[in-house]
């Protein structure tokens, strides 16, 4: 049986894939920014999404959760169609790029995000900070953000929308129907990204997103 957590409303459906990370902190987010949440372990779980998160954790080891557990190609196959919106925070993003640097040579990759992107580029657990970055047109207030043994971007195709930047490099970029984040948006307060994802998944204006999405 598929298990809905489902607040009032008509928001959009999000799975949030319930194999490693801040899974209950991003089922929090989605509600306050009006969408339902399903966590995700099974195949059958994706059917009838109107958008996915894959959380932050270790991403080898998510990797080979998902290989073992049939998701890794069920996802793709959704992907590959551009009819799921998928947003991926930290060790996601790592398992959305086009290429990874210094991840290991079995690790797959969905290769939907074109960017290439360096594993722990911003260093180990002990590195972890926080910091404030302008966010889309960087009208509104600063986005705060915290990065936790963060990948790094290296670089990203010409197609890739680049939504926030830390000196200069990017943190928070869209490609299509994929938004990807190298720091963990559900460990604060702001519901800026939240509210971006839930609106590409199918929401109009999100609620509870600080003021417009980009101020």
């Amino acid at each position: 049986m598929v298990a809905e957590l489902a607040p009032p409303g008509p928001g959009p459906l999000v799975g949030v894939l319930d194999l490693q990370g801040d899974v209950r902190e991003h089922v929090a987010a989605l509600h306050e920014v009006g969408a339902r949440s399903r966590l995700v372990k099974r195949t059958d779980e994706l059917d009838g999404l109107d958008g996915l998160i894959l959380p932050g954790g270790e991403s080898t080891t998510l990797s080979m959760l998902l290989e073992s557990t049939g998701l890794f190609d069920a996802i793709a196959a959704r992907l590959a169609s551009g009819n799921l919106p998928v947003f991926g925070t930290c060790a996601g993003l790592i398992l959305l790029a086009r290429e990874v640097l210094d991840g290991r040579p079995d690790q797959r990759m969905f290769g939907a995000l074109d960017a290439v992107v360096r594993r722990n580029g911003y260093g180990r657990q002990r590195q972890s900070f926080e910091a404030d970055v302008a966010f889309g047109s960087g009208e509104g207030p600063p986005l705060p953000t915290v990065f936790i043994r963060a990948p790094f971007v290296v670089s990203v195709g010409e197609d890739v929308e680049v939504l926030a930047e830390l000196d200069g490099v990017p943190v928070l970029v869209r490609h299509g129907s994929v938004l990807s984040c190298s720091f963990h948006p559900e460990l604060t307060r702001d519901r800026r990204v939240h509210g971006l994802f839930v609106e590409m998944c199918g929401v109009p204006e999100a609620a509870g997103s600080g003021g417009g999405l980009f101020g």
